[in-house]
């Protein structure tokens, strides 16, 4: 049975990603020190952990003995591969990031002289359709957008205002403080993004409404920061909570980067498909990451094919 690691289990990386796996005594500090060679956000780093621990226990698992770094194979990987994809039935993007997560590893452990070469080099990544992210559709934005002002929920429609119009991921939210937001000057600074980068981003019509519909409710709290829950600064778990409970109500799954999958979408819609722009505010340094909200998606292409008629 494959366990990840949770946030909380995750505070020494190297132990916890081989707790209870027979491996080598070194792989743990080795690992850590990988990470440490690397800048990578808290997210980054419990997702590679538990790409890392998967391999680990399969490893065991299958093979029967320990996991030492010398006995690491180009079939045991590609196995892994279709383990994961046939036996685990995980979604294609799940393997190949899992695939990712292995081969850099291994990949730094052979830049360190610690193995002799990269066993996960040669194993292909898994192929498939480039589809645009799942958004929500527009008759769900209106009727979430709805629900908020029907519960006079000011702080709830502010956040989800600000991740429709903005494209902002959760973690930008939660780092917003009340200077970052300018609505005179029509627009909000994330400072705290992706990589560490700042950006400056449009603050369209309805998000400022929105946020200042919010600041004139805001509790009094000698803090900064702009979204205040009851136990003091709102949190990602926090405003991941808010989507599930809204979710809950409408029917649907929602969660907090379906929204930024929205607004992308919509934006390339009624621009024309200007890549450059959407760049620029999404906070991509590489057009390709932006280029995948240009494919069309799974409905689109449905309803183009129900058009045909020989």
């Amino acid at each position: 049975m494959l366990t990840e690691l949770t946030a909380s289990e995750a505070k020494t990386w190297g132990d916890k990603v081989f707790a209870n796996v027979p491996v080598a005594d070194e792989l743990a500090s080795h690992f850590d020190h990988y990470l440490s060679d690397h800048d990578f956000s808290h997210n980054t780093r419990r997702a590679v952990a538990n790409d890392v621990r998967k391999f680990a226990l399969w490893f065991t698992s299958t093979n029967g003995e320990a996991l030492t770094l010398a006995r690491i194979t180009a079939r045991d990987v590609a196995d892994f591969k279709d383990y994961l994809r046939r036996d685990m039935a995980q979604a294609v993007a799940t393997v190949n990031r899992g695939l990712v997560s292995l081969s850099r590893f291994l990949g730094w452990l052979t830049d360190q002289g610690l193995i002799a070469s990269n066993p996960a080099r040669k194993v292909k990544e898994l192929r498939h359709q480039r589809l645009a992210p799942r958004g929500l559709d527009r008759a769900t934005v209106r009727r979430l957008l709805r629900e908020l002002e029907l519960r006079a929920d000011t702080r709830g429609h502010a956040i989800m205002s600000l991740l429709l119009y903005t494209g902002c991921r959760v973690g930008d939210v939660v780092e917003l403080e009340l200077a970052d937001v300018d609505t005179n000057k029509k627009r909000v600074t994330f400072k705290h993004g992706k990589g560490g980068k700042e950006r400056t981003t449009p603050l369209p019509t309805p998000a400022r409404q929105s946020l200042e519909a919010y600041l004139g409710t805001r509790p009094p709290v000698p803090s900064p920061k702009l979204f205040w829950g009851q136990r003091g600064p709102l949190t990602t778990r926090g405003i991941r909570s808010l989507c599930a409970k809204y979710g809950k109500l409408l029917g649907v799954h929602l969660h907090p980067h379906a929204f930024r999958h929205t607004m992308a979408n919509k934006f390339l819609q009624d621009t024309s498909n200007d890549l450059v722009s959407l760049a620029q505010i999404l906070g991509h340094e590489s057009l390709q990451t932006t280029r995948r909200y240009a494919q069309r998606s799974e409905q689109q292409l449905a309803d183009v094919a129900e058009k045909l008629n020989y």
